[in-house]
């Protein structure tokens, strides 16, 4: 086990070393100065370079990039262009809000497809199958925001459930606050469940075609001691490295959510971030999403080995 935690982690460095020197490029080839943004179209050449000095934008890429990395690796990911506040303490406070809504739409989505996929695969090419197939693909080709967007017609506008605009935080006051987070979560859950469903029902599929289900019917046992005891286990690791990956792409991809519902979280920073070409924040959201990501997978593999004990033998 230690020897395989070791493996992971030596994976996971070059992983956030790539992603680093990606993100910095990457950022500095979109059009736009962020000098000139604070300063405007008209500001004197004199006060711009100033600025630029003072940003250290005057500098060459490499050696900017060796700034960001040393200050970065110290846990300093600078200070914001627009706002002068340090961007850690920003992208956590703002990492608070994306992950209430992320973390109970995976733990909503798992809840949920696990079982219904499940039930899909026992009823292979049967009604409850098809029904949660044809289900599960809507789902999945619904953009976010679209759905996001429907969600508010209904709740929001038409049955004046939910409030449509605004953010209240959780910790200020609980019940107005869950309110605020309901549509965001449940955008996320719709959006997520068509993937797990479908995930859960081709790994039971697979599963139930062994020998030892075979083995295990003939035996007597029941369709429910079958599923429960002998298919779940073994079907659900596949799933729970997608959940994973859905845990982490979803950090990475709520801004579209956030923004739809106007909350306050990292994606809806890191957008402003980019139209404000603030490359200090722009660079930390985008490590801290590439970190939890990587530490995200990490956990799902050292998990592993409890559902299948094949993988410490590798």
């Amino acid at each position: 086990m230690f020897r395989f935690t070791l493996n992971r982690l030596a994976m996971a460095l070059p992983t956030l070393f790539i992603v680093a020197v990606a993100v910095f490029v990457l950022i500095r080839l979109i059009p736009g100065d962020p000098a000139q943004l604070l300063l405007g179209d008209l500001a004197d050449p004199a006060r711009l370079l100033e600025l630029r000095t003072h940003l250290g934008l005057d500098k060459s890429w490499l050696v900017q990039f060796g700034v960001w990395g040393g200050h970065a690796l110290r846990g300093d990911l600078g200070v914001s262009i627009t706002t002068g506040e340090p961007v850690l303490q920003l992208v956590l406070s703002r990492f608070m809000v994306s992950a209430q809504i992320v973390v109970v739409a995976v733990i909503l989505a798992v809840i949920v497809a696990v079982p219904a996929g499940m039930i899909a695969a026992w009823k292979q090419n049967r009604l409850p199958d098809l029904a949660l197939v044809g289900a599960a693909t809507l789902l999945v080709s619904l953009p976010t925001f679209w759905l996001g967007l429907l969600l508010l017609l209904f709740f929001g506008l038409k049955l004046d459930w939910l409030p449509v605009v605004g953010y209240v935080s959780v910790m200020t006051d609980w019940k107005t606050g869950l309110l605020y987070l309901v549509m965001p979560i449940m955008t996320l859950f719709l959006h997520e469940i068509g993937v797990l469903i479908r995930m859960a029902r081709a790994s039971t599929l697979e599963v139930l075609r062994l020998d030892y289900i075979t083995h295990a019917r003939a035996k007597g046992l029941s369709e429910r001691a079958v599923m429960m005891r002998h298919a779940f286990r073994n079907s659900f690791g596949p799933t729970w490295t997608l959940i994973g990956l859905v845990l982490g792409n979803l950090l990475g991809g709520v801004a579209v959510v956030e923004t739809v519902f106007t909350v306050p979280g990292l994606g809806r920073l890191l957008v402003d971030a980019i139209f404000a070409r603030d490359y200090p924040v722009i660079q930390g959201c985008l490590l801290f999403v590439a970190v939890i990501y990587v530490l995200t997978n990490l956990v799902v593999d050292l998990c592993y080995p409890l559902f299948d004990p094949r993988v410490l033998a590798e």
